[in-house]
C-alpha cells in the first residue's frame, strides 16, 4: 500500500474461532490502537464465520490479520480475502497452510536445506499407550500454534502422556513426536522486504518456570528473554540465514517468526518451527526484537500494512 495511513479505512481481524483466541485479541488490540494513533481509520472485526459477509459490507482499503491459529492463520481467511480481493498482511493461502501443517512444512524445509528434528506423524492413541520413540521426546499437535497441547516426556519417564487418549483431547487425531533438544530456545524476526527477507536479531528465551509453554509466552514474567541472545558468533550467523531460507522456501510474506533450539554442549542448531502470523502482545518477541533493531511498535505495525498486497 502507498497510500498514508490517515487515507485508509484499516480492518483489523482479531479475536476469532481458535484455541488462540486470546492472544488474538490481544494482538489485535496494540495493532488497532497503533494504527488509531497514526491517524488511521479503523474498525476492529472479531472474525467468525460470517468474515466474508462482514468484509464485504465493510470495504476496507486493507486488512491487518492478527489473528492466530485455525481459521486465521492456516490459509482459511487469506483465502476470503483472495476472493474478496482485500489487499492484507502476512502470508499468503499455500504458505499459511503450509506452515501450519508442523509435518508438511517440516518436509519443504528439510528439502531446502534446514536443519529440522527428527521423528514424525503418530496417532495419538498410539503415543498414550507407549514411547513411540525413545525419551527424552516432545509430543505437538499438528496444526496447533502457541504451544498450545505441547507435552515434553524426559528420560527415565515411565510412561507415554495418557491425556492423548481422552476426550478432552481435541487437537487431531495425529500429533508430531520429535527428539527433545536440550539447551536454548532462540527466536529470530524475518521481514519480508523487496530485496529479499531481513532477519533482524535473535532472542534466547528462557521460562521462568518448565517449559516454554503458553503461560511462559504470555503471562507477564513467564519467561526472560536476553536480546540478542550470546551465541558464539558462527551460531548467531547460521540462524539468521536459516531463518531467511525457512521464509523463502515456504513462500512466505510480511513477517514471519522462526524458532530453534540451540545444544551449546553439542554445538546443534535445529529449527523447531516458522510462525506466518506472531504475536503483537505486550511479551511478544517480534515487537521487543523490532525496538533492539529501531523500529518501534507503531512503525513496525505501519510497515506491515505498507507491505499489504493481494495475492499474497
Amino acid at each position: 500500500m502507498t497510500r498514508p495511513l490517515a487515507d485508509l479505512h484499516v480492518a483489523v481481524l482479531l479475536g476469532g474461532l481458535s484455541s488462540e483466541r486470546e492472544v488474538s485479541l490481544s494482538s489485535g488490540k496494540g495493532c488497532a490502537d497503533a494504527l488509531e494513533a497514526q491517524g488511521a481509520r479503523v474498525t476492529r472485526v472479531d472474525a467468525g464465520r460470517d468474515l466474508a459477509q462482514l468484509l464485504a459490507a465493510l470495504k476496507p482499503d486493507v486488512v491487518f490479520n492478527a489473528l492466530h491459529g485455525h481459521y486465521g492463520e492456516d490459509g482459511c481467511a487469506q483465502g476470503v480475502l483472495e476472493t474478496l480481493g482485500i489487499p492484507y498482511t502476512h502470508s499468503g493461502v499455500l504458505a499459511s497452510a503450509l506452515a501450519m501443517d508442523k509435518s508438511r512444512s517440516k518436509a519443504v524445509l528439510k528439502a531446502a536445506g534446514v536443519v529440522v528434528p527428527g521423528g514424525g506423524l503418530f496417532d495419538r492413541f498410539e503415543v498414550a499407550r507407549r514411547h513411540v520413540i525413545p525419551p527424552p521426546y516432545v509430543i505437538k499437535p499438528n496444526a496447533e500454534g502457541s504451544s498450545v497441547g505441547v507435552h515434553v516426556v524426559m528420560e527415565g519417564a515411565n510412561r507415554p502422556v495418557a491425556d492423548l487418549a481422552e476426550d478432552s483431547w481435541t487437537y487431531g487425531e495425529q500429533v508430531m513426536v520429535e527428539p527433545f533438544i536440550a539447551g536454548k530456545e532462540l527466536a529470530v524476526t524475518v521481514l519480508g522486504e523487496a530485496t529479499g527477507p531481513r532477519a533482524l536479531t535473535i532472542t534466547d528465551i528462557t521460562p521462568t518456570k518448565g517449559f516454554y509453554d503458553y503461560e511462559a509466552k504470555y503471562a507477564p514474567g513467564g519467561s526472560i528473554h536476553v536480546l540478542p541472545a550470546v551465541l558464539p558468533p558462527h551460531v548467531f550467523e547460521r540462524a539468521l540465514r536459516q531463518s531467511e531460507l525457512a521464509h523463502t522456501a515456504m513462500g512466505c510474506r510480511g513477517v514471519t517468526r522462526s524458532d530453534f533450539r540451540y545444544d551449546d554442549i553439542k554445538d546443534d542448531l535445529v529449527f523447531l518451527e516458522i510462525n506466518t502470523q506472531p504475536g503483537m502482545t505486550p511479551t511478544s518477541l517480534v515487537p521487543e526484537q523490532a525496538a533492539h533493531c529501531g523500529m518501534d511498535y507503531k512503525s513496525l505495525v505501519r510497515w506491515m500494512v505498507e507491505d499489504a498486497s493481494c495475492p499474497r
